[in-house]
């Protein structure tokens, strides 16, 4: 038979535990949230042994059992046994060697709380090319628990670490012995709060002591233990004092006798040598503007091939059904509604993929940190800190979790700022509408040899969209009245080699999202546009259909053209025609059309689906004989009523200056209600983003035009 137990992954910032986590679940894992906060819960399914298996809870990085932000309250109440769902019947704790005197602060705690622990130490390599040395046995025999030696990133040590949980979980009652005396803390109070709660360890009393506001204890049970404390004058930020310097008195003690370590003196680190010039005032912005040049410059490179051979795929597949599939309305609806819309979600794959790829690269080597730390000085001058760079960098992608991660901003005015202006940035359903808007108006020339202009103007795109979140922050810091005193503290961590698997396992996963999510969506409006740009008001479209017959009849010789535009006038009397028209006078000052009206209307669902919608209504208006063009092919086509080109400079540009700044996401207004608990921030940021949008977008236009 096998039993089930449930194991907390734990651990400092930065020690590798997701690493960890990642490898002993594999695939088999699970993202939800914590009731009652919005904290991510990451659950995954591990088989230790033959007779054991676990679910491992990842719990949020924390660097003692003292919280201050909302997913140290997670861990903590996890930790303290205070959490409904949650029971843990060991704790996983992954500690950074080279590191070792911090990370052994929440160590001592957690093994006070008297659970089955396992150190799993990760960072070993690293802890070696500083000169320190552990000797993992006497640790072991110094702290009373077990300790195994892991390298998560490369595989080792993954064997031994589940033998030892095997181990560990057939004596899951024996706990640790206590790693210092808490009762003589506060003797008196802590005695008399486990006559209340007998089961409980002398240090989780303590905490009761401390928190029990925050436990889930009934109305009686909190007036008894306040009572406690006033009768034995107990000063929980004396005591929390007190307990620290002893246990760095203890873990020195530890350090001495299993950790010898070479004079930090004598050998700088290849870390701090390159921080030195990273990190520079001057240098440090001059090489972030030089990464992010190469970024999106290696994103128009590496993926011009492959995307050129997706179109060239699906023009040929068109242009073949055209030709072999009888005219029907189920053949039309194969080939202007699926065929167009899988070929609006295939041909952006590989632009995808390889933006994601570069970003974890940079997210693996530990730049992404540094970029935090460069820019906060910046940052507070618009009122937000350098936290606030990781949620905005994270916008990037998308930003749903962006907005969720900023979570980590313990003050409420940054946080808020945050959240209000991440949407600004850049995110991947942009990435669609960026590129096909360049590749129709901007040349693709190269300077010097390597230079791409397109490139150059998607990097433009991304730095208006940062540039404007700075703006408004700056100016909505003036309207937010949150006064409360913040503080930046970010560990930075070791440079590393790129883990290569890690990036191609990213890659896969956000290409299978973009397809398995963003894809039913565009395929859903695909269909349904096809339905609407087919369909019409019956009056109308028999008044068409009577015309041009009537043409053809009379002018037989034209019929080649008139039945061309019998197609156009059928597509603008359609339900989409006629939504585009009703909408069209609001948005001709920004040099825009009634078809891409009918886009800027489906973007609302997601931003890519403008491609999806182009596809599609380029499509339902065209003769089969062009089915195997390019979508590319018939936007640059794409004519006005007086001749002249839909999609010209100064359109073109106005049209992606309006996708960076407006706020076309409903996931996103969703994501922020449920942050700030109101409509009333959501809303607002729809109104201040549409019409910073339409305003840019019609100077743009009339600059251009």
């Amino acid at each position: 038979m096998i039993k089930k137990i449930n194991i907390a992954l734990v651990g400092n910032p930065n020690s590798g535990k997701s690493s960890l986590f990642n490898v002993l679940t594999g695939l088999n894992q699970k993202v939800g949230n914590f009731p009652g906060v919005t904290v991510d819960k990451k659950t995954g399914q591990c088989t230790i042994s033959e007779t054991l298996s676990a679910t491992l809870i990842d719990l949020p990085g924390t660097y003692s059992l003292y919280p201050k932000r909302a997913d140290e309250w997670v861990a903590y109440k996890v930790l303290l046994q205070q959490d409904d769902d949650i029971k843990p019947d060991m704790v996983l704790l992954v500690a950074d060697a080279s590191n070792l005197k911090r990370n052994l602060l929440f160590c001592s705690q957690i093994i006070d709380l008297k659970i089955p622990v396992v150190l799993a130490l990760s960072m070993m390599d690293l802890a070696g090319n500083k000169g320190t040395q552990i000797d993992l046995a006497g640790l072991e025999r110094e702290l009373g628990v077990p300790v195994v030696s892991i390298n998560p990133r490369k595989g080792k040590g993954i064997p031994q670490l589940k033998k030892i949980i095997d181990q560990t979980a057939a004596h899951i009652t024996a706990a640790p012995r206590e790693f210092i005396n808490n009762a003589e803390l506060a003797e008196s109070p802590v005695f008399a709060v486990k006559k209340l709660f007998p089961s409980i360890s002398d240090y989780t009393a303590l905490h009761y002591l401390i928190n029990h506001e925050h436990f889930k204890l009934g109305h009686s049970m909190q007036d008894r233990i306040e009572a406690i404390e006033q009768e034995n004058n107990f000063n929980p930020t004396r005591t929390q004092a007190e307990e620290i310097m002893q246990r760095y008195g203890r873990i020195k003690q530890i350090m001495q006798v299993t950790v010898v370590e070479n004079d930090p003196l004598k050998k700088a680190l290849f870390t701090e040598k390159l921080d030195n010039i990273l990190l520079d005032r001057k240098w440090g912005y001059l090489i972030l503007l030089a990464v992010l040049f190469l970024l999106f410059q290696s994103v128009f490179w590496i993926a011009h091939y492959p995307m050129d051979a997706i179109e060239w795929i699906f023009g040929k597949l068109s242009g073949f059904l055209s030709s072999t599939l009888p005219d029907t309305w189920w053949s039309d609806l194969l080939i202007n509604g699926v065929i167009a819309g899988l070929s609006g979600i295939m041909v952006f794959i590989p632009q995808i993929m390889i933006l994601f790829g570069l970003i974890t690269l940079l997210e693996d080597t530990g730049y992404m940190a540094r970029i935090s730390f460069l820019t906060d000085k910046l940052m507070r001058k618009v009122g937000l800190n350098g936290k606030s760079v990781m949620p905005m960098i994270s916008g990037f992608a998308c930003a749903v979790p962006a907005i969720m991660s900023a979570r980590n901003i313990e003050n409420r005015k940054e946080r808020l700022l945050t959240i209000m202006v991440t949407p600004l940035m850049s995110c991947s359903a942009r990435l669609p509408v960026y590129t096909i808007l360049i590749a129709l108006v901007i040349p693709s020339k190269l300077y010097f040899g390597f230079i791409s202009v397109q490139g150059l103007v998607m990097m433009a795109l991304y730095l208006l969209g940062t540039v404007m979140a700075l703006i408004v922050a700056y100016v909505m810091k003036w309207f937010i009245k949150i006064k409360e005193k913040s503080f930046f503290i970010l560990e930075l961590p070791v440079y590393r080699a790129p883990r290569w698997k890690n990036a191609l396992t990213t890659m896969i996963e956000k290409a299978k999202i973009f397809v398995f999510q963003a894809g039913k969506i565009i395929m859903v409006i695909s269909l349904l546009l096809w339905v609407l740009s087919t369909f019409g008001p019956a009056k109308n479209m028999a008044a068409v259909t009577t015309k041009y017959d009537q043409l053809v009849r009379q002018n037989p010789q034209w019929a080649t053209e008139l039945n061309r535009e019998r197609k156009t006038a059928l597509l603008q009397n359609s339900f989409a025609g006629t939504l585009g028209k009703f909408i069209e006078p609001a948005i001709r000052p920004l040099g825009y059309d009634w078809k891409i009206g009918i886009a800027l209307v489906t973007s609302f669902a997601a931003r890519e689906v403008f491609v999806g919608t182009m596809a599609t209504l380029y499509s339902v208006g065209e003769d089969a004989s062009d089915n195997s063009s390019t979508l590319r092919q018939k936007m640059n086509a794409a004519v006005r009523s007086d001749g002249t080109k839909v999609y010209n400079l100064a359109t073109g540009l106005s049209l992606l200056v309006f996708y960076v700044l407006a706020m076309q996401c409903m996931s996103t207004m969703a994501v922020v209600k449920r942050e700030t608990r109101s409509w009333k921030w959501p809303l607002i940021q729809l109104a201040y983003m549409t019409g910073l949008a339409y305003l840019l977008s019609w100077g743009i236009y009339t600059m251009f035009i």
